[in-house]
């Protein structure tokens, strides 16, 4: 019974993963700059060479951006609202298909289903996740991971893509400014070109972290007609949610998954005037 314990307390997250998320979010090794303009950065973390095989066209499986931008005029506490609200991010997320969460583990874990629109001709992509967050003063900690549920499988049309870990750092740099960071080490599940990767770094990462910005600057409003005492990731007692079994969920691993050879896929749009 014991072991059985040990391995369902595995699948939520302890501290040593917020701890080695907050580390990678800070860190400067192996991160190449992408991006650097007016107050927002993104890199890539450089893959060993080990993982290119020798092929041109196609890089590393397992892609892991960074993302931050200095925001002077929206507190920590408010950017974090507005990553939990999954109702607004229906009004703002310029990528989403569908998403909505399925049930809770705890009071700070929930698992949830996001899907999104990729660049044409990618296939569009889908994820099963498990969450966790935590909250302080001095830090606001959203991680998330891939899971199997037995009653989410993989969908037809869609590629099930697989996070290994990605999050969200926000710092309060004063009463109403915060530095907020992204980080996604995720496995597309496909041999993407280096144009996907490329205009993922360079424009869509970007554009995205100025959509979820703009939302941070109109949540208030928003939430001031939307059930403005409704937050249950600060108030468990709110949520709706049906609890589940942390034992019914495994961690998904993307060599389980279907692989899509999309290294040969041609750039059918100009993405440039999408930032």
């Amino acid at each position: 019974l014991s072991l059985v314990m040990s391995l369902t307390s595995r699948i939520i997250p302890d501290e040593s993963v917020f701890s080695d998320f907050k580390r990678q979010c800070m860190s400067t090794d192996n991160w190449q700059n992408k991006y650097s303009k007016t107050g927002m950065e993104v890199w890539v973390e450089v893959p060993p060479l080990s993982c290119t095989q020798g092929h041109k066209s196609s890089v590393s499986k397992v892609h892991k951006i960074k993302c931050r931008i200095t925001i002077n005029d929206v507190s920590a506490a408010t950017m974090y609202d507005v990553l939990h609200d999954n109702k607004y991010r229906k009004t703002w997320d310029p990528a989403m298909l569908e998403s909505f969460e399925i049930a809770r583990l705890g009071p700070n874990v929930d698992v949830g289903y996001y899907s999104w629109l990729c660049p044409k001709p990618l296939k569009n992509r889908d994820v099963v996740t498990l969450r966790s967050w935590e909250a302080s003063e001095d830090e606001y900690v959203i991680v998330n991971y891939s899971v199997k549920h037995p009653k989410y499988p993989p969908r037809k049309g869609l590629v099930r893509a697989v996070s290994i870990l990605t999050g969200y750092l926000v710092k309060p740099t004063g009463p109403n400014s915060c530095l907020f960071t992204y980080l996604s080490q995720a496995d597309p599940r496909g041999s993407l070109p280096k144009w996907a990767v490329n205009a993922g770094s360079q424009i869509l990462a970007p554009k995205v972290m100025r959509s979820v910005y703009k939302a941070g600057q109109n949540y208030l409003a928003w939430k001031a007609q939307h059930s403005p005492e409704y937050k249950p990731w600060l108030y468990p007692i709110q949520s709706q949610l049906p609890m589940m079994d942390p034992a019914e969920l495994a961690i998904q691993r993307g060599d389980s998954l279907e692989n899509v050879d999309e290294s040969s896929a041609q750039q059918v749009q100009d993405l440039e005037d999408s930032s």
